[in-house]
């Protein structure tokens, strides 16, 4: 299929110096949770969200204990993604530094 987009990552602010060195790296999950709240990685890789709808439901889903950040992905492939069984998808492995635009920073915590 090819490129199409734009696709974003929402990642906690605690990761943003990690991600700007190493990218998105499952194996890298640290001290901040997912975004929905889990202490692990849920997937071999990074949830993508397909446009700004989904981003707005990854913000709102916070978990992470404080502020969001989003990025841009570059270059996805849709064949690439993958369904997560929870109908959101994830690039698998890992997403380099250089294909990543950090767009929105310090986003709040927003009421359910």
């Amino acid at each position: 299929m090819g490129p199409v987009g734009p696709h974003f990552h929402v990642s906690s602010s605690h990761n943003r110096a990690s991600i700007a060195e190493h990218g998105l790296d499952w194996t890298r999950m640290g001290d901040a949770p997912g975004i929905a709240g889990a202490a692990r990685p849920e997937q071999e890789g990074a949830f993508v969200c397909r446009g700004r709808f989904e981003v707005d439901f990854f913000v709102r889903i916070n978990n992470t204990g404080g502020p969001v950040d989003v990025w841009r992905i570059e270059g996805v492939d849709e064949d690439d993604l993958v369904d997560a069984g929870s109908g959101f998808v994830y690039l698998p492995g890992t997403v380099p530094a250089q294909r990543l635009t950090l767009v929105e920073t310090d986003l709040a915590p927003r009421p359910r």
